[in-house]
């Protein structure tokens, strides 16, 4: 039993880790020091008060990845409720199980007397995960006129769909609202990958070097945040 504890704690934080873009030497200490490195991790870099419910909540799911989908599957149908059926949608985008949480997403769409601006924000993150880039379009249509749209990051999706569907100009419209100093570090790079790969290099690499010299005056939750974005856009300047 304490062996498969040990197992789920060091799979929680390997797992913490990779989702909030950790340094990677985090790695190599809680997988070759297992019960010290991951207590270590665990105090320095996730607990707080606030956080308990939320760990236990991730190791529950970690170690059970399908309970709180089953959980809130006999919610739904105790109670069929708008709320209820957005939870379950949103349990199955959290374990990718895209095909799911789009039927639920859509099951929602049925009641018009909630505001669906959420619903469809969602749809347009799942068919942009299953690269289904004319779904993501038509999603788009219905919300792309709402000022929630503007600089989001549906708007960062729709306009990578364009670029899928070769549709350049228009994609290059959606990526420059993104473009904003300071902010946005992932969704600028890609913008400046964008520019190389259509032979503006100039452009994409005055844009990596503002994020270069932006990265300087991170703060230390940001400069580890966003580490591995900033280690890519070094490594593009330099084969520039």
């Amino acid at each position: 039993m304490f062996y498969y504890l040990i197992v789920a704690l060091q799979a929680f934080c390997i797992y913490h880790v990779y989702k909030n873009h950790k340094p990677y030497y985090w790695f190599f200490l809680i997988f070759f020091i297992p019960v010290i490195g991951s207590i270590i991790y665990i105090i320095t870099e996730v607990y707080n008060k606030n956080d308990a419910d939320k760990i236990q909540n991730e190791l529950t799911s970690i170690i059970n990845p399908t309970k709180k989908i089953k959980d809130l599957e006999k919610k739904l149908e105790f109670s069929d409720t708008y709320t209820n059926r957005i939870d379950l949608a949103d349990a199955y985008f959290a374990i990718n199980d895209m095909p799911n949480a789009i039927n639920q997403y859509k099951q929602t769409l049925k009641d018009r007397s909630q505001n669906n601006l959420y619903a469809h924000q969602q749809l347009i993150l799942c068919y942009f995960k299953l690269q289904d880039y004319a779904g993501v379009l038509d999603s788009v249509e219905v919300i792309k006129s709402k000022p929630e749209f503007n600089a989001s990051k549906q708007q960062f999706c729709y306009g990578l769909a364009l670029k899928e569907l070769g549709q350049l100009e228009q994609a290059e419209a959606q990526l420059r609202q993104i473009d904003r100093p300071y902010s946005n570090y992932n969704e600028r790079l890609e913008l400046a990958k964008f520019f190389i790969e259509n032979n503006r290099t100039a452009e994409g690499k005055d844009l990596l070097n503002e994020i270069s010299e932006e990265s300087k005056h991170m703060t230390k939750p940001n400069q580890r945040l966003y580490r591995s974005t900033i280690t890519e856009v070094e490594r593009l300047l330099k084969s520039l």
